[in-house]
C-alpha cells in the first residue's frame, strides 16, 4: 500500500487490559467506577476511543462478569464526556496446559474457555460501538498458556458482531491474523472496509521491529482503517511510527505503566503525551464524532 502520513489521527486509550498489572501500579483501574473514571479522564485528555476490560474489584483479576461490563458502560455513557466505547471480546479463549511432560489435565483454575455466544454476551447486552476480535491463536509469554481463537469460533463471533451492528476491531498479533481477517471480509462475515489494530512486540507474536511492523502495514488493504501500538518504553515511539505511515495510535496502561523511567503513569497522562507527539508532527487529533463518521459507528443512548 502507498505510505503517507496520517494528518487526522485518532487515539485509542486501552485503560486496563487483562494482564497481571494490577499490583504493579496503583493507577491500573479495578472497579467499574475506577475504570469508567479513568476512561473519561483519557477522553478529556484527547482519546476518541476507550478500550475497556473489566476486573474483579477486590483482586484486580480479569473478569467476564456481565454486571461489571454493564456498570462500566452505563457510567461512561451517563457522563458528560463523549467518547467511543470499545469493549474487549478477547476473554473466554484461554487454555493453560499442564507442564511439558504432562499437558493434560489442563490447569483448570487458569483455563477459561467458553463458546462464541458466551464470549459475546456482554457485547450483546451493552452494545458498544466497537468490540475486539483477536483474529488468531497465539502462544503468549507464559510457558503453557495459549490464546485460543479457532477459525470456527472467529467466524461465529464475527457473525454475531455484524448482526449486532457493533464494529469489530481486528486485533492482529501476527501476519497470519491479517490473512484470516481478509478471509472473513471475503466471506462477507465482516464488512469492508475493516478496522485493524496491529499489536506489536507481544511474545510470541509479531516481534517489535520496524521491518516486521512495515510488513504488517503493507499487508493491510489500502481502504481499511488501522491503528498500532507497542509495549513499555516503545509505546510512544510507535505513536510516531504509526502516524507517519498512515495509521492511528493506541496508548494506555494495558500496554505500558510508565510515563518515564521510574515514574508511574495514568491513562490521561499517556494520552497527553501521544497528543504532544502527534501534534508535534503537524497532524491533527480528531474526536469521537469524527471517528464515528469515519468508521460508520452506531452510538447507543444510555439506558
Amino acid at each position: 500500500m502507498p505510505l503517507a502520513m496520517n494528518r487526522e489521527v485518532f487515539i485509542t486509550a486501552a485503560v486496563n487490559g487483562s494482564g497481571a498489572t494490577q499490583n504493579k501500579s496503583h493507577h491500573v483501574p479495578r472497579s467499574p467506577e475506577q475504570i469508567a473514571n479513568s476512561a473519561i479522564d483519557a477522553a478529556k485528555a484527547g482519546a476518541a476511543i476507550v478500550h475497556c476490560h473489566v476486573r474483579n474489584p477486590e483482586s484486580g483479576a480479569p473478569s467476564r462478569e456481565l454486571e461489571l461490563y454493564r456498570e462500566v458502560t452505563d457510567r461512561i455513557r451517563d457522563s458528560e464526556t463523549d467518547v467511543v466505547l470499545n469493549l474487549t471480546a478477547g476473554m473466554g479463549g484461554d487454555i493453560v496446559f499442564g507442564d511439558a511432560e504432562n499437558p493434560f489435565p489442563l490447569n483448570a483454575a487458569a483455563t477459561d474457555m467458553v463458546g462464541a455466544t458466551q464470549r459475546m454476551a456482554h457485547v450483546a447486552e451493552c452494545l458498544p460501538e466497537i468490540c475486539t476480535l483477536d483474529c488468531g491463536t497465539m502462544n503468549f509469554a507464559e510457558a503453557d498458556y495459549v490464546m485460543t481463537n479457532t477459525p470456527g469460533v472467529l467466524r461465529a463471533m464475527g457473525e454475531i458482531m455484524t448482526s449486532l451492528d457493533v464494529r469489530p476491531e481486528i486485533e492482529a498479533f501476527d501476519s497470519g491474523h491479517l490473512w484470516f481477517a481478509k478471509q472473513l471480509v471475503k466471506e462477507g462475515i465482516l464488512k469492508s472496509p475493516a478496522m485493524v489494530q496491529l499489536c506489536m512486540g507481544i511474545p510470541w507474536g509479531a516481534p517489535n521491529d520496524m521491518n516486521t511492523f512495515m510488513a504488517m502495514v503493507n499487508n493491510i488493504p489500502s481502504d481499511w482503517i488501522w491503528s498500532a501500538f507497542s509495549l513499555g518504553r516503545d509505546e510512544l515511539p510507535y505513536v510516531a511510527a504509526a502516524a507517519l505511515v498512515g495509521g492511528n495510535v493506541r496508548v494506555g496502561l494495558e500496554d505500558n505503566l510508565f510515563l518515564q523511567r521510574g515514574v508511574l503513569a495514568t491513562n490521561a497522562q499517556l494520552v497527553e503525551k501521544a497528543v504532544t507527539v502527534i501534534e508535534g508532527m503537524g497532524a491533527q487529533i480528531i474526536g469521537p464524532q469524527a471517528v464515528r463518521e469515519k468508521l460508520a459507528l452506531i452510538k447507543r443512548a444510555p439506558k
